[in-house]
């Protein structure tokens, strides 16, 4: 096993137990030679697409790719929608993320699993000019008392981005960091993020539950919505 694929062993390792069994993970390189998109994924680049951006994205689909393998569906296209979103081919649910050094990809069988999200981040401490868009005053005043309060608010930035993913999913609603508020048992690895406004068909005071785990270079948190609507 070379280096490069060690390091996302062991990444893959420790988001695994973040999702249920019967959530398909994987994972690819986009520091690597990720294979070519499918050509119904790659129309959906700009052509100035910079190379980072055309390694991250081919990484990003070769994990949906995998993802699929896992789920013993044949690799499908996810086309890239007119809002950003991943369009997922029928029957069901899944998440992207990538940053400059590793794409992670879930999917499973839409039913019980409603939606799911995923974010990774480099470790290192959120900007702390960034602080008062990404983190409520409650948020704010619950870093001061954390021993490393930049590490977690970037804690707080990736748990609200694979939050909103998962919600997204069926609301279709878009709004900013303050759309959420999130809550941490930090024993236990988990959040709660909590609305804090409507979006149908989410109240205001619902929560999307999460888990996160830091470790291998990256800050990596996880989103699951179940039950059937």
């Amino acid at each position: 096993m070379t280096e490069t694929n060690s390091k996302l062993a062991e990444r893959l390792a420790l988001v695994r137990p973040l999702f249920a069994a019967d959530v398909a993970l994987a994972g690819a390189d986009p520091l690597g030679a990720p294979p070519a998109p499918l050509a119904a994924e790659a129309a959906g680049l700009s052509p100035n697409a910079v190379e980072k951006r055309r390694n991250e994205f081919a990484a990003g689909r070769s994990a949906v790719h995998q993802a699929m393998r896992q789920l013993q569906m044949p690799p499908a296209p996810v086309q890239v929608g007119s809002d950003r979103a991943p369009v997922w081919p029928a029957g069901v649910v899944g998440s992207i993320t990538h940053t400059k050094s590793c794409a992670m990809a879930v999917l499973a069988h839409e039913g019980e699993i409603r939606a799911l999200g995923i974010d990774v981040e480099e470790d290192t401490p959120l900007k702390d000019e960034l602080l008062p868009a990404i983190c409520s005053g409650r948020e704010q005043a619950w870093l001061n008392g954390q021993d490393n309060p930049g590490q977690m608010a970037k804690v707080i930035f990736s748990a609200k981005e694979a939050a909103y993913k998962a919600q997204y999913t069926l609301s279709r609603a878009f709004y900013g960091f303050d759309g959420m508020e999130l809550e941490f048992d930090l024993a236990a690895g988990a959040y709660l993020a909590f609305f804090t406004a409507d979006r149908p068909p989410f109240a205001r005071g619902d929560a999307v539950g999460g888990r996160f785990a830091i470790g291998a270079g990256l800050i990596m948190t996880t989103a699951e919505i179940r039950g059937r609507g």
